[in-house]
């Protein structure tokens, strides 16, 4: 995925969002089971979901401009 800081900063909102619900945790462990539930939900979506950046058209595209041109060569030639 991309190499930005956008994927920290979503993840300390979302707990921030979720530990509003919560407000007081009744001890340590309450609290790393909400983070770890949170991360395994996040790596879920990532695992299974949608890619972030689809590369396949692109390829298939520059695939077909390398055709073209490789084509015009041998016209020319």
């Amino acid at each position: 995925r991309l190499r930005t800081t956008n994927a920290v900063e979503r993840l300390n909102e979302e707990i921030r969002r979720r530990e509003r619900v919560i407000r007081i945790f009744p001890n340590r462990d309450s609290a790393l089971r909400l983070l770890g539930a949170l991360l395994m939900e996040i790596d879920e979506k990532w695992a299974s979901g949608k890619k972030y950046l689809d590369m396949t058209e692109y390829l298939e595209w520059r695939a077909a401009q390398e055709a073209e041109a490789s084509a015009k060569v041998v016209r020319v030639s």
